[in-house]
């Protein structure tokens, strides 16, 4: 049974001044670096405006990055309101294997919520250092490396303090956090399709790998909006949220950019404190912003490494449109928005059909990559090109296995869903190269592909490289059995 839709309304019965709403996208238009994918506002409990920016979809989950942990984080809460998780617990408490090989005292004094509020002690991220130490139990490696300072006195962006928070949560449960928050938060909230990457000790990750809908992200943002009710029903313990969105560590200077004025702002418990309101963030523009001075929520999923500027875009646009009451002559720019946010979509990569004089050419085509190895991805080691009656393919066999994409007829994105979810653009841009833009529509990424007939080889660039790696075949939401 499919979920009942969010309450939806119009921008002015809400208070927002839907010219602002198409500042802020006109703004997005001329950002350099910035591809949005999707954008949901809600305003007093209400969406007053949403898009998605085809071939990017509505219903499709989408790789969030570390707006995972803002998940991991509820689930935390949930399991202590259950009685099977204590913040004021040692972390080492949770894992009596590991109690003989740590002997570090700051690593035995660490707390859970230490590592729910990125305050470990350690000066630095940990995960490279963590794996290199134990690479079958993060925890255990995360753990035999010592704080730097006391634990709960210094800030650091650290991978595994979340993954050990999550793995205490599947621990205490029994279940993956999907499991566990699936009807505890999930089903209550309506939240249909939500998938997490695991490790290969079977976890799910925690500090990233979830893959949900932008709708997800707006319902988790209005739940943290409404102090933790929905629809009347309380979901989460009282004072979570409260506790959730303050400022548990200093974070200045902590990330090293003196342009990130946003992430200076201090850390919560898998939240950052903004210059308005609170976030769940991840990599490449993940945002739901939680802005209770305007009763609003603010989700974006992009493409971006200017994430800072996104900010900047929604401070400089969106907030001067929340007001306490309709504009007035409001309803010329809310029909403009309405048109606007119907014809969202990101722009296809050039290309004309196989040049007819050398189609023969391309017909049966092999193609190598230039300089021997692939560094985008080392695992793609050869393309194929097939042309024929009903069109033309092109494979990518990486890691051994052949991912197919169909070249559509004209201009555009085709769209496969097998074996990961791909929207394809491009064509020839002159008779002998053939320039291909291929987008992993589950991930914010796409992969830039040029193959060259003269010399029969290929060249492959990421936009922006995949921070889990692994074969392309995978760069989609986890299908896994039922736990």
């Amino acid at each position: 049974m499919s979920a009942r839709p969010l309450p939806s309304s119009t921008p002015a019965a809400q208070g927002v001044d839907a010219s602002g709403v198409l500042a802020f996208l006109d703004a997005l238009d001329a950002a350099p670096g910035i591809e949005p994918h999707s954008l949901m506002i809600l305003r007093h409990g209400h969406v007053v405006a949403e898009g998605w920016w085809a071939p990017y979809t509505a219903g499709r989950p989408h790789l969030l990055y570390s707006l995972s942990k803002s998940f991991t984080a509820t689930a935390a809460a949930l399991a202590a309101a259950d009685g099977l998780l204590d913040f004021d617990a040692p972390v080492i408490s949770y894992f009596p294997e590991f109690a003989a090989d740590i002997t570090d005292p700051r690593s035995r004094a660490m707390r859970v919520r230490h590592v729910a509020t990125m305050a470990s002690g350690h000066l630095a991220e940990t995960l490279d250092a963590a794996r290199a130490l134990d690479p079958e139990e993060l925890v255990r490696g995360f753990l035999l490396l010592p704080p730097d300072r006391d634990p709960g006195t210094v800030f650091a962006y650290n991978q595994p303090t979340t993954y050990t928070l999550a793995a205490i949560v599947q621990r205490v449960t029994g279940q993956p956090l999907t499991g566990y928050l699936r009807p505890r938060l999930l089903d209550p909230l309506g939240i249909g399709e939500a998938a997490w990457l695991r490790d290969r000790t079977g976890r799910e990750l925690g500090f990233s790998g979830l893959h949900a809908t932008t709708d997800a992200l707006a319902r988790l943002g209005r739940l943290y909006l409404g102090d933790g009710v929905w629809e009347g029903e309380r979901l989460l313990p009282e004072g979570w949220v409260a506790e959730a969105s303050r400022a548990h560590i200093p974070t200045a200077g902590g990330m090293g950019d003196t342009d990130r004025q946003d992430w200076d702002q201090g850390y919560g418990c898998q939240f950052w404190m903004s210059r308005h309101g609170y976030r769940g963030d991840g990599a490449y523009g993940q945002f739901c912003l939680i802005l209770p001075e305007h009763d609003a929520v603010v989700v974006t999923t992009a493409e971006t490494e200017r994430m800072q500027q996104l900010l900047n875009l929604v401070w400089d646009h969106l907030l001067p449109a929340f007001g306490a009451a309709p504009p007035a002559g409001h309803e010329p720019a809310e029909a403009a928005l309405r048109e606007r946010l119907s014809r969202l979509a990101l722009p296809p990569a050039p290309g004309r059909p196989a040049p007819l004089g050398r189609a023969g050419d391309w017909a049966a085509a092999a193609f190598v990559p230039a300089g021997g190895v692939c560094a985008a991805q080392p695992g793609l080691s050869a393309v194929t090109v097939r042309g024929g009656a009903d069109g033309w393919t092109v494979t990518l066999t990486d890691d051994g296995h052949d991912l197919a994409l169909r070249l559509g007829d004209g201009p555009g994105w085709t769209v496969a869903e097998e074996p990961a979810p791909t929207a394809v653009s491009g064509g020839w841009t002159d008779p002998a190269t053939l320039a291909l833009d291929v987008i992993f529509l589950e991930t914010p990424h796409h992969l830039l592909l040029t193959c060259t007939l003269p010399d029969r080889t290929f060249t492959a660039r990421w936009s922006t490289q995949p921070l889990h790696g692994g074969p392309l075949r995978t760069l989609r939401a986890p299908r896994h059995p039922s736990a």
